[in-house]
C-alpha cells in the first residue's frame, strides 16, 4: 500500500475519532472536574461517593456487572467445552440455536418476562393451578427479585458473546497438551483446571470484559423492571436537569473510569497471550464422537439452554398476540390486531423509517472507514497501524451510555457539536454519528479478517501491472472480502437499528424517535401500550434474526466480530 495514503488514512481516522469519540468521552470527565467558574475540583466526584443514593446506584451497577458476568460464564463455558470436545447428535444446529438471544434486545425481552412474573402473571397462575401458591396471596416476584431478574435477562442475552469467544479460544489450543496430560494420568477435572482453563483464559477474559461493561452500563432492562436505584438509570433521570446539575457528569465519569479500567486490565493481562502464546493446531484433534445416551445428554444440555433463553422471546410473542392474558398461564384469546394497530400508531411507522435512515447512514460510514482502516492495519507497514487498530476497538470498552451522555451535552445550544443537530432539533446526524462510532469495530474486525484470509499475491500482481492502490482495492481486494464486509455491515446495521442507550438519550422529540425509543414510550401508554410495544418488538426480533442469520452465513466463522 502507498505509504502516504496509509499515513493520510490514519491521520483522518484519528482526527475523526478525536472529535466524535475521544472528545465526547473525555468531555464528560472534564465537566465532572470543573466548577462553573472553570476551576478544577474533585468535589463533584466526592459528592457522588458521599451521596448514599448515588453510592447505592454504583454498587448495584457493579453487582449487576459482576453477577451477570459470572452467570454468563456458568452458561457459556460448559457449552463451549462440550462443543469443543464432543461430537454429538445435532451439534451443528444446536450450536446455532443457542445464539438465538442475540436476535432480541434484552429490554424488549424484559417486557414479556415482566408480564409473566407480574403478580397476576403466568408464573403465579401456573403455581396456583398446581396448588403450590395461595390464590389470595400471590407472590410479587418483581418487587422482591428485580435484581436477579435483571441478572437473568443479562445472562440469557449475553452468553452467546462469551460462548463465541471461548469457542474461538478453545479451537486455538494445541490438543497435544491435553493429550500429554491425559497420558501422564491427569484426571479430566484436573486437566480442565490445570491445562484447558488457563490456556483458554485470554478468550474467557476478552468476552467477560465485554459482558461486564455491557451489564454494568445496561439501561433498558432496569428501566423496564422499574429498578431505579442503579447508576445508568440515575444518569438517564439526570438528563432532565443537565444544565444545572453536575452530578450526572460526575456519575458518568465514574462509570467510564470503572469500565475503562476493567477493559484495560484485561487487555494488558491477556491481550498478548491471545495473539502470541497459544499455538495454532492444524486440526481440532481430540474430539470424541458420542453415541447413545451420552450424545443425547449433550444435546439436551444445549436444547435446555436454548429453551430457557427463548422464554423472553416467547413472552414477547405471546404478549403481542394476546387479547386477554390476566391471571392465566397462557393468553385466553389470541389476535393479530396488535400488529396491525402497531403499524397504525403514529409512533411506530415514523420510528421504523427513522431507524432505517439512521442505521443506513451509520453503516455506510462504517463500511467506508472499516475498509480503509483494515487496509492500513493488514496491508501497510507504517508503525502506527497497531495504535490505529487499538483506537478503533476502544468503543467496545466505552459504554454507550457514556458516549450518548457526552454527545447530548456537547450538542446543546452553543456547544461544539451543535452543528450535528438539524432544523427543528432534528438529531439525525447526531444519531448517525453515535451509531457509527459504536458499531465501527464490527466492520473493522470483519474487514481485517477478510484481508488476512485473502491472498496478497493477487494485489501485488495488479500493482506490478501498473494498477494504483485505489484501483487494486476496488478491482481486487473488495471483491475478495465482499462476504466479510457484508457480514460486518449487516451486524452493524442490525444492532444500530435496535440501539438502546443512544436512542433513549439523544432522541428527545416524538417525530425523531427510533424504534427502541418508540417501544419505551409505548410501554408508558395507557390501554394496550404493552401489547403494542411487544408487537413492535416482534417486528424488530424478526428483522434482527434475518440479519444475524445472513451475517453468520456470509461471515462463515463465529466469534471474530466480538473479540477484543
Amino acid at each position: 500500500m502507498n505509504r502516504n495514503a496509509a499515513i493520510a488514512i490514519t491521520a483522518i481516522v484519528t482526527a475523526l475519532f478525536a472529535v466524535f469519540f475521544l472528545y465526547p468521552a473525555f468531555s464528560v470527565i472534564g465537566e465532572a472536574f470543573q466548577t462553573p467558574d472553570g476551576s478544577f475540583t474533585f468535589a463533584f466526584i466526592g459528592d457522588v461517593f458521599r451521596n448514599p443514593v448515588y453510592r447505592e446506584g454504583l454498587w448495584n451497577a457493579l453487582a449487576l456487572g459482576v453477577t451477570s458476568t459470572l452467570a454468563t460464564f456458568l452458561i457459556a463455558f460448559p457449552l463451549a467445552l462440550l462443543a469443543h470436545r464432543y461430537d454429538f447428535v445435532g451439534r451443528g444446529i444446536l450450536g446455532v440455536l443457542i445464539l438465538i438471544p442475540l436476535v432480541l434486545p434484552p429490554f424488549v425481552g424484559a417486557i414479556g418476562v415482566k408480564h409473566m412474573l407480574d403478580v397476576d402473571g403466568s408464573l403465579n397462575a401456573l403455581l396456583i393451578e398446581a396448588g403450590l401458591m395461595d390464590a389470595a396471596r400471590p407472590y410479587d416476584w418483581l418487587a422482591n427479585g428485580r435484581f436477579w431478574g435483571i441478572v437473568a435477562m443479562n445472562a440469557l442475552h449475553l452468553y452467546p458473546i462469551l460462548y463465541m469467544n471461548v469457542t474461538a479460544a478453545l479451537s486455538n489450543l494445541d490438543p497435544a497438551m491435553e493429550q500429554a496430560a491425559e497420558n501422564l494420568g491427569c484426571s479430566p477435572a484436573r486437566r480442565l483446571w490445570r491445562i484447558t482453563l488457563p490456556l483458554a483464559m485470554p478468550g474467557i477474559f476478552a468476552g467477560s470484559a465485554i459482558v461486564f461493561v455491557w451489564a454494568f452500563t445496561e439501561l433498558g432492562v432496569p428501566l423496564v423492571f422499574d429498578y431505579t436505584r442503579v447508576a445508568p438509570v440515575q444518569v438517564f433521570d439526570g438528563i432532565k436537569d443537565l444544565s444545572g446539575n453536575p452530578a450526572p457528569y460526575a456519575l458518568v465519569a465514574v462509570i467510564l473510569v470503572i469500565s475503562s479500567l476493567v477493559f484495560a486490565i484485561t487487555k494488558a493481562l491477556f491481550g498478548r497471550q491471545t495473539a502470541s502464546s497459544q499455538p495454532r493446531p492444524a486440526g481440532r484433534g481430540g474430539e470424541v464422537k458420542l453415541r447413545g445416551l451420552r450424545s443425547l445428554g449433550c444435546a439436551m444440555v444445549f436444547g435446555g439452554v436454548f429453551f430457557i433463553a427463548s422464554v423472553p422471546h416467547l413472552g414477547v410473542i405471546l404478549l403481542s398476540l394476546s387479547e386477554d392474558w390476566y391471571q392465566t398461564v397462557l393468553p385466553v384469546a389470541l389476535t393479530f390486531d396488535h400488529f396491525v394497530e402497531a403499524l397504525g400508531d403514529p409512533l411506530v411507522v415514523p420510528s421504523i423509517q427513522n431507524s432505517l435512515f439512521y442505521a443506513s447512514g451509520a453503516t455506510l460510514i462504517n463500511l467506508v472507514l472499516g475498509v480503509a482502516i483494515a487496509w492500513v492495519i493488514v496491508r501497510s507497514t507504517i508503525k502506527g497501524r497497531a495504535l490505529l487498530d487499538a483506537l478503533v476497538m476502544l468503543p467496545l470498552a466505552v459504554p454507550g451510555l457514556v458516549l450518548a451522555f457526552g454527545f447530548l451535552a456537547l450538542s446543546q445550544e452553543g456547544r461544539p457539536l451543535r452543528f450535528l443537530i438539524g432544523e427543528n432539533g432534528n438529531p439525525a446526524m447526531l444519531l448517525i454519528v453515535a451509531y457509527a462510532v459504536r458499531r465501527l469495530p464490527y466492520v473493522v474486525r470483519a474487514a481485517v479478517a477478510g484481508l488476512q484470509q485473502s491472498n496478497p499475491a493477487l494485489e501485488e500482481a495488479a500493482r506490478s501491472l501498473g494498477a494504483g492502490w485505489f484501483s487494486t482495492l476496488r478491482r481486487i481486494s473488495l471483491p475478495l472480502i465482499g462476504a466479510n464486509l457484508a457480514a460486518g455491515g449487516i451486524l452493524a446495521f442490525a444492532f444500530a437499528m435496535l440501539e438502546v442507550s443512544d436512542s433513549l438519550i439523544l432522541a428527545q422529540q416524538t417525530e425523531h424517535y427510533p424504534i427502541t425509543k418508540a417501544i419505551y414510550m409505548l410501554l408508558s401508554s395507557l390501554g394496550n401500550g404493552h401489547e403494542l410495544a411487544a408487537a413492535l418488538g416482534v417486528w424488530a426480533m424478526v428483522f434482527l434474526a434475518i440479519a444475524i442469520t445472513g451475517a453468520a452465513a456470509l461471515g462463515g466463522k463465529r466469534g471474530g466480530l466480538f473479540r477484543m
